[in-house]
């Protein structure tokens, strides 16, 4: 069977990718993900907050700066180098920021350590009352396109859902470079401590309730942009892995299941998405991806405004 996928220019065995976690940073885990099946890696990311630390250290000091002696996180750059020597499958690093300052030379630093690609995870919340749409969507460009001239690795972007137009953002994003879109960025809210009146910042792992918003976007976005698409969130199975393969997307990323059941479920997930296109006679994934996007449905509408009505008059029916 064949499930060969093309994803931002680098072709992979199969549409399965380990996104970025604690796994993903640890070589005994990384080399158990590739033997489970895992096409490709994501690395946990490198944070601005650790990049401007090591560079308030230099300006302390009368040492030269990163980019002067090309030096940064040592640790990050290390486990770059490390994990592309340690599993043949590609190894895609990632940044985690909101503005340009920094990632370029960490950015080129990153690609001289070996990384086959380079995932922006651009985590940016505009909370200023200021700003404006257009300024939030333009920070986005310019750190894309800042990076894009620093590197010759494909670079991705993980792509918040709160745009007012998903759509035509991610058209700009490929007019400005990306070679990927990641759908969608996670973002952590925090949640309130009524007893000892205080933020809470613990972690909910993902669920496959959250794979409808992705799934939406997907099918309206596939076959009408160029660049690759990466679906992520809510992967706790086979049948995830399917919905999204069916709308159009090139790979499916995992976290959450992965850290639940261990580098091994990987495996599970394979072995479903085998059985799947078995069981209807399929030998590979060519017919199967996009096969429900918006653009391949006999009533492309029933995505939109004619889905959310059919949902709400059905309710309690079925």
């Amino acid at each position: 069977m064949d499930l060969t996928t093309r994803y931002m220019g680098l072709r992979l065995k199969n549409p399965l990718v380990a996104s970025a976690s604690p796994l993903t940073g640890k070589l005994d885990s990384i080399r158990l993900l590739e033997d489970a099946g895992a096409a490709a890696l994501i690395l946990p990311s490198l944070f601005q907050e650790e990049l401007e630390a090591e560079g308030a250290r230099y300006a302390t000091s009368n040492v030269p700066s990163p980019a002067d002696y090309k030096v940064g996180p040592r640790h990050y750059l290390e486990l770059v180098r490390r994990a592309g020597r340690a599993v043949d499958v590609p190894v895609i690093a990632s940044l985690n920021g909101v503005t340009n300052e920094g990632w370029i030379s960490y950015a080129k630093l990153i690609e001289e350590a070996g990384a086959k690609g380079l995932e922006l995870n651009i985590y940016f919340i505009p909370a200023d009352l200021a700003m404006t749409g257009q300024a939030a969507e333009r920070r986005y460009l310019d750190i894309l396109r800042s990076v894009r001239a620093a590197v010759s690795i494909p670079v991705a972007i993980k792509l918040s859902p709160y745009f007012s137009s998903v759509g035509n953002m991610a058209l700009a994003l490929q007019d400005a470079g990306a070679d990927a879109l990641v759908l969608f960025n996670r973002f952590y809210q925090p949640d309130l401590d009524l007893a000892q009146l205080r933020l809470l910042m613990n972690l909910t792992l993902s669920d496959p309730g959250e794979i409808r918003l992705p799934l939406l976007w997907l099918a309206i976005l596939a076959g009408r942009v160029k660049v690759s698409l990466a679906a992520s969130t809510g992967v706790a199975s086979a049948d995830e892995v399917m919905k999204y393969l069916l709308v159009g997307a090139d790979v499916v990323m995992t976290t959450s299941a992965l850290l639940r059941h261990g580098p091994g479920h990987m495996a599970v997930l394979l072995d479903g998405l085998r059985n799947w296109l078995a069981s209807r006679d399929f030998d590979s994934l060519e017919p199967v991806r996009g096969l429900m996007s918006q653009r391949k449905l006999k009533d492309p509408q029933a995505l939109e405004r004619a889905n959310y009505i059919e949902i709400l008059q059905g309710y309690g029916q079925g």
